[in-house]
């Protein structure tokens, strides 16, 4: 049976974190299911799932810390079941704004949670108390058509007043 691993790192960007991180996921015959790495000025923020047997988890979830600590960084780890790979081949570019954004931000993320929209990518500009615009990157359910959670979108967009933005993003291969 597979187990499965969340982990989470943080620390000064350097070239070969993810291949000594990868190094010892192979050494303890780990798979790496998914990774997203982020570098904000100069850190970085990297999250993976590894998989592998209950023995061979365990080892990582001791082994890691000592490698942390000779990368100096910081680490969290969870296990966790059920990973499925999330498709990233039906992306969109969204984004709200107006007086009184601040306070619906909660119902529009529920509203994309509720139509399956899972959020990749969240940016939130203050411009006053009252004012933000939320940029978002969004993975769209295959089973929905675009003009349909468009059409949604913009229906509650406009119950609040607010503004905004709900194209779809080219795909590139």
């Amino acid at each position: 049976m597979k187990h499965q691993l969340i982990v989470t790192f943080l620390g000064a960007n350097r070239t070969g974190i993810l291949s000594q991180i990868a190094n010892l996921a192979n050494e303890h015959k780990c798979n790496i299911l998914d990774s997203r790495q982020v570098i904000y000025g100069e850190d970085l923020s990297l999250t993976m799932i590894l998989e592998g047997t209950i023995g061979c988890i365990t080892k990582m979830e001791c082994e890691l810390p000592n490698l942390c600590l000779s990368l100096d960084l910081l680490s969290m780890m969870k296990r966790t079941k059920h990973h499925s790979k999330q498709h990233l081949e039906r992306l969109a570019d969204m984004n709200f704004f107006g007086s009184g954004a601040v306070n619906r931000i909660a119902d529009i993320l529920a509203f994309c949670a509720s139509k399956g929209i899972r959020i990749t990518a969240f940016r939130q500009t203050n411009h006053d108390t009252e004012n933000v615009k939320c940029k978002m990157i969004a993975s769209l359910p295959q089973d929905i058509s675009f003009e349909a959670l468009r059409t949604d979108y913009f229906a509650l967009l406009n119950s609040f007043e607010l503004e905004g933005q709900f194209d779809e993003k080219s795909h590139q291969q």
